[in-house]
């Protein structure tokens, strides 16, 4: 069960409300919500294989920041050329696969095939950040890409919280242009 404060922190961090939310996988260090966990099939059976959804635009943002600079390519030379990196990127993979069938079953949901992606380009590819950060921010040490683009991020909630959520589960914007920003940095964000 999501708390309703929560739930009104999420939409107000993208702009509409969020489906198949199954909880808070991470706070902001602000107290709000950056990650959640979606159901591996959103309520009208669509299968939907981003686990840890990034919510926070302020790091949507950051992370939207570092893809564009050329990073990933980088991650994905050295994917190649360094067995250890790879072997943990696996490793990161079967962890998100693993934690999505749980919650399938935690659900009552057929789990998602075999052979469907997992998140973020993973165990073979460097595809998208976001999903590679939420992974890591949701299960700290896990994700060997998603850590490395944390460090180069700095400190997204210095400003203070990017949405205000009060006890009554209603919000207000402390930051629309960072909420625009967050919908058009990811692809697998504007598929939730």
């Amino acid at each position: 069960m999501v708390d309703d404060r929560d739930v009104a922190a999420v939409e107000q961090q993208l702009g509409r409300t969020p489906r198949g939310l199954r909880g808070v996988a991470h706070r902001c260090p602000c107290g709000l919500p950056d990650v959640v966990e979606t159901a591996p099939r959103l309520p009208d059976g669509t299968p939907f294989p981003t686990l840890f959804y990034l919510t926070c635009p302020r790091v949507n943002s950051a992370v939207g920041t570092l893809e564009t600079s050329g990073l990933m390519k980088d991650m994905r030379a050295r994917l190649d050329a360094d067995p250890e990196l790879a072997a943990a990127y696996l490793a990161a993979h079967e962890d998100y696969l693993a934690r999505r069938d749980k919650a399938a079953a935690e659900d009552g949901l057929e789990p998602l095939p075999r052979g469907m992606q997992s998140a973020g380009g993973m165990p073979d590819r460097v595809k998208c950040l976001h999903a590679l950060v939420g992974h890591e921010l949701a299960v700290p040490g896990i994700n060997p890409f998603g850590r490395e683009a944390l460090d180069a991020l700095g400190e997204w909630w210095a400003d203070g919280p990017c949405c205000q959520a009060d006890e009554a589960g209603t919000t207000g914007s402390a930051d629309p242009a960072g909420r625009e920003k967050q919908r058009t940095t990811s692809t697998e964000e504007n598929d939730q």
